[in-house]
């Protein structure tokens, strides 16, 4: 069975993305459960001496000021949990869950926390048994997602519901098949729970993940319109770039270089223009740009992943509990920002490039691809469809980070709204995979129109794409149902299979 080694330090996006859609199960490292031990003995030599520690003898936000007495801390932290757990609307999917609580482990692992290295252990019992906590999505404000992790907690204390072998079960029922006991809560050990911007973060690493697919899809996608269009592939030149410097814009047009390999587009063509509309022009040098932004995203997420977010800080090697700001998460949050605005653009593209291929004026072809204009009205309409996203797209670009309150006694005020921004990220993602889709239905139907006329070998890579297409897409030779082809290219795009197929032929 594939396991995952945890140690607050070296979590990286892939092994998050397989312990949350592949159950790998999870190994906590020795030497930072040691550590871990020592943090939360400092805390309890603080409380004991009456040291004023934030969340532990002393209340949360507002109530910073408010004496928690010893005898108290259990209903105290089974308190915080309950005013905490204020998540509304959709249930977050078993994959979502997973990654947070991962997240949360991983950086509670950093030894900064003070948390019971028991409620650590029953979250990697939660993970590997499959005990899933339900979480409803929205209520975070981001600089810690308080809102939603308080039902994690509920559910380690044997309340609440989790999603346990195929059903929604009270989480005490699910803790007594498994032979678990719930937890009892003590000092910080709520605040510890609740304090942490794992949700944010989780769905941040499926938001690399899934764009690190789309740019991929996206050139895929453009090269075979490209062969569609009969287009001018000089702009791909790896001098022509190097010249240019930028490291995105040389990836993408390399990667592009890699799947033409072969293809018609490098003879002369009498009929080909001179250069294109930027749309063809400009793509992988506008995915270059996704690209960069998502470097520096996963730079700064990478930290997240991989460093404590609590406050206050525990430095047990110093014998010293500190108040932190590492709970903010603006570094990351609005790197997402500028990968949403540059996946808008992306959006854009895609949306032109489909207009081209139906325009009669640009290919040489017929208009809105159809195989006898006058009888069959071809892709006439679905211009209104891949607009409709992008326009939903545009809107999900705008940025969030700045929308939020004062809260708390004025005292919190300022926020990101991590959340939401990762959110809107996969909603534009889940967009551009319909977008994409109907793009590959364009370009599949412009290479058979081409292939009418001229000879037209396709690329390594675009081969493969057009195969897979045609595979599950027939050619469009007279008006049918386009919903019913929309999803099923969608799915194409959905499927890792499609990438792997390429990636294969190019390694060969």
């Amino acid at each position: 069975m594939n396991k995952i080694l945890l140690d607050g330090k070296s979590l990286t996006f892939e092994q998050l993305y397989n312990i949350a859609f592949n159950d790998y199960q999870i190994v906590l490292d020795d030497v930072a459960m040691e550590k871990s031990a020592d943090a939360r003995k400092l805390l309890f030599k603080l409380a004991d001496e009456g040291y004023p520690v934030y969340g532990l003898n002393r209340g949360v936000g507002w109530n910073k000021d408010k004496y928690v007495f010893s005898e108290f801390f259990d209903r105290y932290n089974k308190s915080l949990l309950y005013t905490h757990a204020l998540g509304m609307g959709d249930e977050a999917s078993i994959p979502e869950v997973r990654a947070m609580m991962a997240v949360r482990l991983n950086t509670a692992l950093c030894a900064s926390t003070g948390i019971n290295t028991d409620i650590l252990v029953m979250y990697k019992e939660f993970l590997n048994r499959g005990i899933h906590p339900v979480i409803p999505r929205k209520g975070s404000i981001g600089n810690a997602d308080l809102a939603t992790l308080a039902h994690i907690g509920l559910t380690v204390i044997g309340e609440s519901k989790v999603n346990y072998k195929g059903h929604q079960v009270d989480s005490i029922d699910a803790l007594r098949a498994e032979g678990l006991e719930p937890m009892m809560l003590g000092p910080k050990d709520g605040l510890s729970i609740v304090s942490s911007n794992a949700h944010g973060a989780a769905l941040a690493a499926f938001l690399v993940m899934e764009t690190e697919r789309i740019l991929k899809l996206s050139n895929l996608m453009y090269c075979l319109g490209m062969e569609g269009l009969n287009g001018v592939i000089e702009p791909l030149d790896a001098e022509v770039n190097r010249r240019r410097g930028l490291a995105g814009q040389m990836k993408m047009a390399e990667q592009c270089r890699n799947y033409l390999k072969s293809s018609y587009l490098h003879r002369p063509h009498k009929d080909r223009a001179l250069q294109d509309a930027l749309s063809f022009r400009s793509s992988f040098a506008v995915n270059g740009a996704i690209d960069d932004s998502l470097e520096y995203l996963k730079k700064q997420l990478s930290i997240q992943l991989n460093s404590t977010d609590d406050n206050p800080c525990i430095i047990s090697e110093e014998n010293r509990i500190s108040v932190s700001t590492n709970f903010e998460p603006m570094v990351w949050v609005v790197a997402i920002e500028a990968l949403n605005i540059s996946l808008s653009h992306l959006s854009k593209m895609i949306a032109f490039r489909c207009i081209k291929l139906g325009d009669p004026g640009f290919t040489h072809l017929t208009r809105f691809l159809s195989p006898k204009e006058g009888d069959v009205l071809a892709f006439a309409t679905m211009q209104k469809a891949y607009t409709a996203l992008d326009a939903e797209n545009r809107a999900l670009a705008n940025p969030s980070s700045m929308d939020f309150f004062a809260v708390a006694g004025n005292i919190e005020d300022h926020a990101t709204n991590a959340t939401l921004v990762a959110d809107k990220g996969l909603q534009m993602i889940e967009n551009l995979k319909y977008m994409l889709g109907m793009e590959a239905i364009h370009c599949a139907q412009a290479i058979d129109l081409r292939k009418q006329e001229t000879v037209v070998e396709l690329g390594v890579g675009t081969q493969i794409v057009y195969d897979q297409i045609r595979a599950n897409i027939p050619y469009y030779d007279k008006d049918r149902i386009l919903s019913v082809d929309i999803k099923k290219a969608f799915e194409i795009m959905d499927s890792h299979t499609l990438i792997e197929k390429v990636e294969n032929a190019l390694h060969e």
